[in-house]
C-alpha cells in the first residue's frame, strides 16, 4: 500500500492498472452531496463531472448508470469533514471511514448485534481500549458488507472479523468463501479509522490525497 500524498487527480486516474485499487482521501462537507464523488469518477471516465450519471442500487449503494459502459467499480464513505473514494476495474470495492471517538456503549452494541466471538473479544479488553477496537470492527464489517452489495440490514452477526490495528482477518461471511475475499486496514489520518474490502484476487492499493483546491 502506498503512503498518502497529494496527487493530481487526472494524472493518477489515467494510469489506473487492472491490478490496482485507487483510494482517494479528501476533505468533505455534507452540503457538497455527491459532487466530490462525481468529480473523481469523471477523471477516471474522461468526461465532465456534470455528465456522470449515478443511480441508487438495490441497497442504496450508488452505481454508475449503464450508459457509461465501463468496468469501473467504486464505493465511497464520509465521516465528519473527511471522505474516502475507492475505485478499481472489474471489481466491487467496499470502503468505510469513521472518526475515532468514545463509544461508551460499544460492548452493549457488540453483544446485541455482533458475532459472539467479536463480542467476547471486546469484553476481554480494558474498558479504555474498547472504543477503538469497536470502531475497527465496525469499519471492517461495513467495508465487507458494502463490497457484498448489502447494508447492515444483512446482519452484523453473519460475518466475523478478527485482528486489531493494521491487521484484519475475515473469519466468516455467511454464504461466502472467505478465501475469495480481501480485507485491509487503511491508514489515512491519526483521527480516523478506515477499511477496504473486495471479493477477488489481491491487488495493489494506491492511497492518494486529493488537494483541497480540486
Amino acid at each position: 500500500m502506498t503512503s498518502p500524498h497529494a496527487s493530481t487527480l487526472a494524472n493518477v486516474a489515467e494510469h489506473l492498472r487492472d491490478d490496482e485499487i485507487h483510494v482517494w482521501h479528501l476533505a468533505y462537507r455534507n452540503m457538497q452531496g455527491r459532487a466530490p464523488l462525481r468529480r473523481v469518477l469523471a477523471a477516471y471516465l474522461g468526461i465532465d463531472a456534470d455528465a456522470v450519471a449515478l443511480l441508487d442500487g438495490e441497497h442504496g449503494r450508488p452505481v454508475l448508470a449503464a450508459v457509461h459502459d465501463t468496468p469501473l467499480g467504486f464505493n465511497w464513505s464520509h465521516s465528519g469533514d473527511h471522505a474516502l473514494i475507492a475505485i478499481g476495474r472489474n471489481l466491487v470495492p467496499g470502503v468505510d471511514l469513521e472518526h475515532i471517538r468514545p463509544r461508551p456503549r460499544a460492548l452493549e452494541i457488540a453483544q446485541r448485534y455482533f458475532s459472539a466471538d467479536e463480542a467476547a473479544t471486546l469484553a476481554s479488553l480494558p474498558a479504555e481500549d474498547r472504543s477503538i477496537a469497536f470502531l475497527e470492527l465496525w469499519t471492517a464489517k461495513e467495508a465487507v458488507l458494502k463490497a457484498l452489495g448489502r447494508g447492515i440490514a444483512f446482519g452484523l452477526h453473519r460475518l466475523s472479523i478478527a485482528g486489531t490495528g493494521p491487521h484484519l482477518c475475515l473469519r466468516r461471511l455467511e454464504g461466502e468463501d472467505i478465501q475469495a475475499w480481501q480485507l485491509h486496514r487503511l491508514t489515512v489520518d491519526a483521527t480516523l479509522l478506515a477499511a477496504l474490502a473486495w471479493r477477488g484476487e489481491a491487488r495493489h492499493i494506491r492511497l492518494h490525497r486529493l488537494a483541497s483546491n480540486h
